[in-house]
């Protein structure tokens, strides 16, 4: 009884976190309107189902090497210089972020949860402080 309580507690957990993450990336690509800035400078206008694809199959793929657990092992200058790009990434991925943070009150209001806007802002704080604790301390 235990067990499957945990399975399920775990793959809630899972869920939650890959929905939250989800969110994040799909906030970041369409309020920000990046691949359409992307064509934009690269005047590329008629490709945009190929960054389309691209993104969508290089998000499937990596997310199935990652559970693979396929490991690259690559000289240290080049793991170098993709450890800076993806770190670049990520930056601007928080500080995009944060700018479009007006998209929680706006998607409270919709759904009708505005008046519990400071529980929702608390969850996320409080989860993604747990989850840090947790994968430093534990993992």
């Amino acid at each position: 009884m235990t067990l499957g309580l945990g399975m399920f507690l775990s793959g809630f957990i899972g869920l939650a976190g890959g929905i939250a993450v989800g969110s994040g990336m799909v906030a970041f690509l369409v309020v920000l309107d990046i691949i359409p800035r992307l064509m934009q400078v690269s005047k590329s206008f008629s490709c945009i189902r190929r960054y389309e694809e691209a993104v969508v199959f290089g998000s499937l793929l990596f997310t199935i090497l990652d559970f693979e657990g396929v490991i690259f092992t690559l000289p240290v200058f080049s793991t170098a210089v993709i450890g800076l790009f993806s770190g670049c990434f990520v930056g601007m991925l928080a500080g995009a972020l944060t700018e479009v943070i007006n998209v929680l009150p706006i998607l409270a209001k919709r759904i009708g949860l505005d008046s519990y806007m400071i529980w929702l802002l608390m969850a996320m704080i409080l989860g993604k402080v747990f989850g840090s604790l947790l994968e430093w301390l534990v993992f």
